[in-house]
C-alpha cells in the first residue's frame, strides 16, 4: 500500500471510529469516550441545542465537538474541573464569547429552533431572552426599585422621570408592580420592601445576589444563566438561592455552571460533565450521572479522585 492511500485509509478509520480518545490531565483514568453516553432522550420540548460547537480562544481550543439538547423548564447543570470549558459553554448560548476579541466560535445553537449565530441576529433582545447570573453579585450602585426596572427604562418598556410624568404618559404604578413581582420571584421581597430607596450595595452578599437574579427576572427572559451563582455565599444563602432555583425552573429554563457536586445532584434535573480538553463526557438524568455513570473518568471527579 502507497504512502498516500495508508494514510487516506488511517484517516478514514479515525472518522469513522465509534470510540475517539480523550485528552487527561494528572490523576485521570485513560479511557475512550462513547457517543451514547451523551445521548440524553427526555420527555418535553427541546429550548436550547448545540451542535458541533467549538471555541477557540486564539491558539487555545476550549471547547470542542459539543453537542447538546436541553429542555425547556428544567434545571440543567454543567460540572467538571477548573477549564474544561463549562463557563466557556455558558457564554455561548447568549453570545457573550462575542465580547471577547481573542474568541472564535463555530457550530450551532438554536433557541426554540432559532439560530443564535447567523447574520443579523439583535444581541440586545437575544440577551433579554436569555439572561445571565454572574459568580459574584453585581448590583448597580443606585437603590433597590432603580436596579429592578432599569433593564425594562433602557429597553422603552417603562417610561419613568419628569418628563413621562408632564406629558402623562408615566409608567410609576407599573414599575411599582414589576419591582414587587421580580422582587417576590426572587424571594427578596420580604426582606426589603420596606427599603426600595435604599442603595443596593447596601444588603448581604445574599441579598445582592437574589437582587441580581430579580433584575434578571425584570426582562421577561425566558433562559437564566447561572455561573456558580452561590460560590461566594455562606451556607443559608446558599439553601436559599438552590430554593430560588428549584422555583424558577417552573417557568424557566435554568442553566448552571457549579463545582459543588452535592449542589448539582440537589437542584438539576440533568447534568452535563467536561473534562480535560473541552469535551462533553457524559449528559443525562442527574440521577443517573451521579449514582451511575458510563465514564470511568466522570465517576472518578465524581468522588474526588481527581479535579
Amino acid at each position: 500500500m502507497s504512502e498516500t492511500t495508508q494514510a487516506e485509509a488511517e484517516r478514514t478509520d479515525a472518522e469513522t471510529a465509534p470510540d475517539q480518545p480523550l485528552e487527561t490531565t494528572s490523576g485521570e483514568t485513560e479511557e475512550q469516550v462513547r457517543e451514547e453516553w451523551r445521548e440524553y432522550a427526555f420527555d418535553g420540548r427541546t429550548k436550547l441545542a448545540a451542535e458541533d460547537l467549538d471555541v477557540h480562544y486564539s491558539d487555545d481550543h476550549a471547547l470542542k465537538g459539543v453537542s447538546i439538547e436541553i429542555p425547556e423548564n428544567s434545571v440543567t447543570a454543567l460540572i467538571g474541573p477548573s477549564g474544561c470549558g463549562k463557563s466557556t459553554f455558558l457564554r455561548c448560548l447568549n453570545r457573550m464569547n462575542d465580547r471577547i476579541r481573542s474568541a472564535r466560535v463555530d457550530g450551532s445553537v438554536r433557541i426554540d429552533g432559532e439560530e443564535i449565530y447567523q447574520d443579523g441576529v439583535n444581541l440586545v433582545e437575544l440577551r433579554k431572552r436569555v439572561g445571565m447570573v454572574f459568580q459574584s453579585p453585581n448590583p448597580f450602585p443606585k437603590s433597590i426599585r432603580e436596579n429592578i426596572s432599569y433593564g425594562p427604562e433602557k429597553h422603552g418598556d417603562l417610561q419613568t422621570g419628569l418628563l413621562a410624568r408632564l406629558l402623562d404618559r408615566s409608567d410609576e404604578d407599573e414599575r411599582e408592580q414589576l419591582v414587587e413581582r421580580c422582587l417576590r420571584d426572587a424571594a427578596l421581597w420580604d426582606e426589603v420592601n420596606d427599603r426600595l430607596d435604599d442603595n443596593a450595595l447596601g444588603l448581604s452578599g445574599g441579598q445582592q445576589q437574589r437582587l441580581c437574579i430579580a433584575r434578571c427576572l425584570s426582562v421577561d427572559p425566558e433562559v437564566i444563566l447561572m455561573d456558580e451563582p452561590a460560590s461566594a455565599l455562606d451556607p443559608i444563602a446558599t439553601a436559599k438561592i438552590e430554593d430560588l432555583i428549584d422555583q424558577l425552573s417552573e417557568e424557566y429554563t435554568v442553566v448552571i455552571v457549579t463545582h459543588n457536586m452535592q449542589q448539582a445532584a440537589r437542584i438539576s434535573d440533568q447534568t452535563a460533565v467536561f473534562l480535560t480538553g473541552g469535551e462533553l463526557v457524559e449528559y443525562g438524568d442527574t440521577d443517573q450521572v451521579f449514582e451511575n455513570p458510563h465514564s470511568e473518568r466522570v465517576e472518578d471527579y465524581i468522588t474526588g479522585k481527581f479535579g
